[in-house]
């Protein structure tokens, strides 16, 4: 992992979350423009296979359709990440369970426009609800979360409980990491690199959301401890060897042990340890993969 992605994968999973944590707002207007695929029959009221630009309160975000039929499952990367993090899962979870799938660029990420201005989870959930409804998926989806995902999906998962059958979450963003000693030795760590970089002459995408979301990381994160997950909706939650922050023994244990309380909290939800670093997707796709299959089936 080279320095730049390390960087967006430490400090992704702690200061890419920040915007997330508080109480979402209403989304604004929303308008899809697509391009259909040719293999989307006449009439169909499905989204065609390819990329759909989907454009919610006055930005473009990139969603991208893999058509099918029954289950809708969502793929939502980590802090840094866009949809062709999920290049290694898409195609053989389409031929595994003929579900439609669907991944899309976070604001600031790929395809999709910056915002600019602190990083919120009320724009990240719009926007994500903004894309499911243009798409015209009405029914319940799978989320599959990873990483700073796991924030996105905690408020889309409590706003919208009739929208959500289920979720993977992997290695993921969950209220139980984030006591009042852990955020504090987050800021202590992070608050030189995050002005390093405000000092630098240009920055990288990645870079300026890291800067815009440090911007509410203390209050966002307090906030995010106190929320629950529904105990209506089921969850996997896959959790890493590796965590996010190898090379710092105390902060890799109090990752697994949030990861485990919170599996605990329910009958219907399952801890399973992957033998990985925190990119699972990437090193563990088939295993990422049986726990969709399983929970597609479940429900």
């Amino acid at each position: 992992m080279n320095k730049s992605r390390r960087t967006v994968t430490g400090l992704g999973v702690t200061l890419t979350l920040a915007g997330l944590l508080t109480a979402c707002g209403q989304p604004g207007s929303a308008a899809a423009q697509t391009r259909p695929s040719s293999s989307t029959p006449a009439g169909s009221s499905t989204p065609a296979t390819g990329i759909h630009m989907i454009t919610n309160n006055g930005h473009r975000l990139a969603f991208h359709v893999t058509a099918g039929r029954k289950a809708t499952i969502v793929l939502d990367a980590g802090g840094g990440e866009d949809s062709s993090y999920w290049a290694k899962i898409v195609p053989p979870l389409s031929r595994a369970t003929g579900a439609q799938i669907i991944t899309y660029d976070r604001a600031g990420t790929g395809d999709s426009d910056e915002v600019p201005g602190p990083w919120k989870v009320q724009n990240a959930v719009s926007d994500l609800k903004a894309g499911l409804d243009q798409l015209g998926v009405t029914g319940k989806v799978l989320l599959v979360a990873h990483s700073q995902a796991g924030e996105v999906a905690t408020y889309f998962a409590r706003q919208n409980p009739h929208r959500v059958g289920g979720a993977v979450l992997v290695d993921a963003s969950l209220p139980d990491f984030y006591t009042d000693p852990q955020i504090a030795r987050i800021v202590a760590v992070t608050t030189p690199q995050i002005e390093a970089l405000k000092a630098q002459a240009t920055l990288t995408k990645p870079e300026r959301q890291l800067i815009a979301t440090a911007a509410l990381y203390t209050p966002m994160h307090h906030r995010y401890h106190q929320v629950t997950w529904p105990k209506s909706i089921p969850a996997a939650v896959i959790v890493s060897t590796g965590t996010p922050f190898e090379g710092s023994a105390p902060d890799m244990q109090h990752w697994r042990d949030a990861q485990a309380d919170f599996a605990a909290r329910a009958a219907d939800r399952d801890l399973v340890v992957a033998d990985s670093s925190h990119d699972i997707p990437l090193e563990k796709p088939d295993l990422v993969i049986q726990q969709i299959r399983t929970r597609l089936q479940a429900h």
